[in-house]
């Protein structure tokens, strides 16, 4: 892999002087886009109307960083009439392809116009309310938090990586339980948004696939004051597990993990876990259902062994690699691949990842089709359940990763086998 470029900043010189203009603001709302024309109205409406009901007495800024969007995203953002004493800023940011590019530049604007709080939501939301803002600020301009992590109500499956992987390991590591540690809405303090801007991240791909995980978990490491926000249903425009997960997993899988050796004296002195405050929204909904199809991902699944086992053999414990090998001769319809497995599997992955110094991405590729696994048998366990009852099963996985910390510990200090 090539360096990348080396960008100072991620603000355009019109955005730089559009801010330039606007001097300073109470509140920046960040909304990082790319050829999101359908959806950005309806976001920038929410968010213009949520301003205006809940925070009217306070300068606020409405800050779009798109990436160089080829439809016209760009067009229908700008068109859009705000509230007239808001103001409103549409600017493609520079730096390489990615959502860490367009935060960069959100918080870099926050830190020019020395905002209190910093917001930012995702560009493809169709469930986005006026509430949403509300929820999300309010503990940071009344409760003095500084980093405001989401929460939604959310289908049984929907944010298969979150639970299976993303939850379980942030909480297990750093003892915190914070549910959606790669959710795309957040909100921020003057301190954290300043703090990020600083950090030497921003041309690596970490920032350019991981940004979200990288937050959460310098958020939680650096001690800064953490709540979540419930925000209710999320519906955006959604990802079939089957299809698409797997380059989002490969993506937050490595920066887990590269996270892992940075913050490893961090995370080896925490025991236990700890819940979060959570604020916002307290009713019940019911979520659109997700379809998966777990048929499809024993098929991955079996597939990869066909491809992997011989290399899963070398990197596994015999305990962990019988799990597999058992898993890849059983029928779809008895599909299992158990969650004291999993939390075997992915442990020992971290601790080769801690000792293979090359090829890494290459670990993460073979990896892809025990994700498929175990998801598949998440869908298997939880499918006659409601996604509350679904909930307890993540619950109850979380625990078992924090019951075998010490065995994670061994692992990366003395190797797998």
């Amino acid at each position: 892999k090539g360096r990348l470029m080396h960008y100072n900043t991620a603000l355009r010189a019109y955005g730089a002087k559009r801010l330039e203009e606007i001097e300073s603001a109470d509140i920046l709302v960040g909304i990082p886009c790319y050829n999101n024309e359908t959806t950005i109205e309806h976001v920038i409406q929410m968010l213009t109307h949520g301003l205006a009901q809940h925070y009217r007495d306070r300068r606020s800024v409405i800050f779009v960083a798109d990436g160089g969007s080829t439809d016209d995203t760009r067009e229908v953002a700008k068109e859009f009439q705000i509230k007239p004493w808001q103001e409103k800023v549409v600017s493609i940011y520079r730096g390489p392809a990615g959502k860490g590019s367009a935060l960069r530049s959100i918080f870099e604007a926050a830190t020019r116009l020395q905002t209190q709080a910093c917001v930012v939501v995702d560009s493809d939301l169709r469930s986005i309310t006026p509430d949403w803002i509300h929820y999300l600020l309010d503990p940071v301009l009344k409760k003095n938090y500084q980093f405001v992590a989401p929460v939604y109500v959310r289908h049984k499956y929907d944010g298969t990586i979150t639970n299976n992987i993303v939850y379980i390991l942030t909480r297990a590591l750093y003892g915190k339980r914070i549910r959606q540690p790669i959710g795309g809405d957040f909100a921020m303090s003057r301190d954290i948004t300043r703090f990020y801007t600083e950090q030497d991240v921003w041309d690596t791909d970490v920032a350019r696939y991981g940004i979200d995980i990288w937050m959460t978990t310098h958020a939680i490491t650096s001690n800064y004051r953490i709540c979540q926000s419930n925000l209710g249903v999320k519906i955006h425009d959604a990802k079939d597990p089957g299809l698409h997960l797997g380059p989002m997993f490969r993506q937050v899988l490595w920066t887990v993990f590269t996270l892992m050796e940075a913050k490893e004296a961090v995370w080896k002195g925490v025991t236990g876990s700890e819940p979060v405050e959570t604020f916002g929204f307290d009713g019940t909904m019911e979520p659109e259902p997700v379809t998966v199809s777990p048929d499809g991902m024993v098929e991955h699944f079996k597939v990869g062994y066909g491809q992997f086992s011989s290399l899963w053999r070398d990197i596994f414990s015999e305990e962990s690699f019988a799990a597999i090998q058992e898993a890849a001769s059983t029928e779809a319809k008895d599909f299992n691949l158990s969650t004291d497995a999993w939390v075997k599997i992915l442990y020992e992955l971290a601790a080769t990842f801690h000792r293979w110094k090359v090829n890494r991405y290459k670990l993460i590729d073979v990896m892809t089709p025990l994700y498929y696994a175990r998801v598949a048998s998440f869908v298997r366990r939880t499918l006659d359940m409601s996604s509350v009852e679904a909930e307890a099963v993540v619950e109850d996985q979380a625990g078992k990763f924090e019951a075998q910390k010490d065995c994670l510990i061994s692992l990366w200090d003395k190797g797998v086998k």
